[in-house]
């Protein structure tokens, strides 16, 4: 094996920021030729041996082959490199994490993947952040982070293959089971019809998502830098990734019961602030986003029967020293919230004060006081008090979640993209009104009564029915103009579409 250290700097093996990075997904794949010729190169670089060689003498023949497993790793590599060259790729180095038969596995990648990543930092192709870990759901625990080096960007920058040419398989599970609601483990399971029919559909959503460009069109990099507000990199900027190709959706249970949770994540749109989601284009047309209004409580109105008249989070002024209403009702809004998800009281304090930014009024409130505001909502809403601090929370996002299933399934089968943000969608502002209609009618069936809503704008559709004669102002208001590198991201789509379009699995 031979050893290329010596034509790197130091600092080309070390990774400034291990927390700006993205978790490797042992579900990509590429039928590029130049691909295989990538992994063949830097296989002879690294490895030295044929792959037959390489298997133990009597030992079990892994899913995936040694080579194709580093396939994986160099797509992962090559794809973050060419979105942004200081993001890395987070890798779990613990052997237990790699089972072979896991339905959470399709390719079969097995504990040779670590190894592998140990072959490509000795070989000097890559930087090498070790993980670290400082107890149990400690919040500077964090698994090992590689990026390319300057050994490999070279091999990049000389392949004529881009992102639209690396793909995810479309059998990556999207069913998804963990047990407490911390922790990030995958839990096997045994399918049960539910689950057979949720994965099914699940598959023809992300096959519609995957034919689905979603952008923002006047930002010139595929990224944000917004401020971190909590933990121990408070004050410091992270970068949040927007785009891209790869819009893999996920429903994730908890605690081991179909009860529990089972929530639509995957969307980097769930990640970005509502402002800059106001800017979200959907195939390169504006979009709306509506969401329900108090959705979790009006949840338990309707359990206890009770119609919601006004906003719930909306007290008696002055409750809180020295706050506008306008600070007070978000207040209440995020203490309520952590009330409904806490098994106590004093935990819905805590949790309320560690999610509060550094600094604020908020950070530094004291028990007796948040009592206060709690007790306050109890009295307005008398039917809920069996249910704060009762533990309610993970079965509430169980009912919005079969709400927002319903949802996405009708718009599916239609082949209109509806973008979940739990309690709210995005979509193409020509359906705007019949969104509105699906949302109505899902919270009817699932709860037997209306849930009011809020929109940030209102939808074409809705102007050229209210207001016809101001449609030419509304679409100059939402005109953004497209930046150089968003029509290159659309082109690149565009060729991914043909991609998609011609290949058999």
């Amino acid at each position: 094996m031979n050893n290329f250290r010596s034509e790197v700097q130091l600092n080309d093996l070390i990774i400034a920021d291990p927390y700006y990075s993205r978790t490797l997904n042992i579900h990509r794949f590429s039928k590029h030729p130049d691909v295989s010729k990538l992994t063949n190169l830097v296989w002879k670089q690294c490895i030295g041996e044929p792959e037959a060689t390489a298997l133990k003498k009597g030992g079990v023949k892994p899913k995936a082959t040694r080579r194709q497993q580093l396939e994986i790793l160099l797509l992962n590599l090559f794809e973050a490199w060419d979105r942004d060259p200081e993001l890395s790729i987070a890798v779990d180095m613990n052997n237990t994490a790699w089972t072979a038969s896991s339905r959470y596995n399709w390719f079969g990648l097995s504990r040779a993947a670590p190894k592998l990543v140990h072959s490509l930092h000795d070989g000097g192709f890559i930087a090498f952040a070790a993980g670290s870990y400082s107890g149990p759901r400690a919040s500077t625990n964090r698994t090992t982070r590689i990026r390319a080096a300057e050994s490999l960007c070279r091999l990049f920058r000389q392949v004529k293959f881009g992102q639209q040419h690396i793909l995810i398989h479309p059998k990556k599970e999207s069913v998804v089971m963990r047990g407490l609601e911390k922790s990030q483990r995958n839990l096997e399971y045994v399918d049960t019809p539910d689950s057979v029919k949720m994965r099914a559909e699940l598959e023809r959503y992300n096959w519609l998502l995957q034919r689905t460009f979603i952008d923002i069109p006047d930002l010139e990099q595929p990224w944000i830098d917004r401020p971190i507000e909590e933990g121990p990199r408070t004050g410091q900027m992270a970068r949040l990734a927007i785009g891209g190709f790869d819009h893999h959706v996920v429903r994730i249970f908890n605690r081991n019961d179909w009860r529990c949770g089972g929530r639509f994540f995957g969307g980097w749109w769930q990640n970005c602030g509502s402002e800059l989601r106001q800017r979200i284009h959907i195939n390169d047309q504006p979009t709306v986003e509506v969401d329900y209004r108090a959705l979790h409580v009006a949840i338990l109105a309707a359990k206890h029967g009770v119609q919601l008249e006004s906003d719930p989070y909306v007290l008696e002024d002055g409750l809180i020293k020295d706050m506008d209403p306008a600070k007070q009702r978000k207040l209440v809004k995020s203490l309520v919230l952590m009330a409904l998800n806490a098994s106590s009281r004093n935990k819905a304090c805590s949790a309320f004060r560690n999610d509060a930014p550094t600094g604020s009024q908020e950070k530094s409130m004291k028990n007796a006081e948040l009592f206060k505001v709690l007790d306050a909502f109890v009295e307005k809403h008398p039917f809920l008090r069996d249910d704060i601090c009762a533990d309610r929370g993970i079965y509430l996002m169980n009912i919005d979640s079969i709400m927002a299933n319903m949802l996405i399934r009708a718009f599916t089968r239609i082949e209109i993209p509806a973008l979940c943000v739990h309690d709210s969608f995005i979509i193409n502002y020509a359906y705007a009104k019949r969104l509105k209609a699906g949302m109505k009618a899902s919270a009817l069936r699932v709860l037997g009564q209306f849930v009011e809503m809020s929109h940030n704008i209102r939808g074409l559709d809705e102007v050229r029915e209210l207001t016809p004669d101001r449609e030419d102002d509304y679409l100059e208001v939402r005109h953004i103009p497209r930046s150089p590198g968003y029509l290159g991201r659309q082109r690149r789509f565009q060729e991914r579409l043909e991609l998609l379009d011609s290949l058999v699995l």
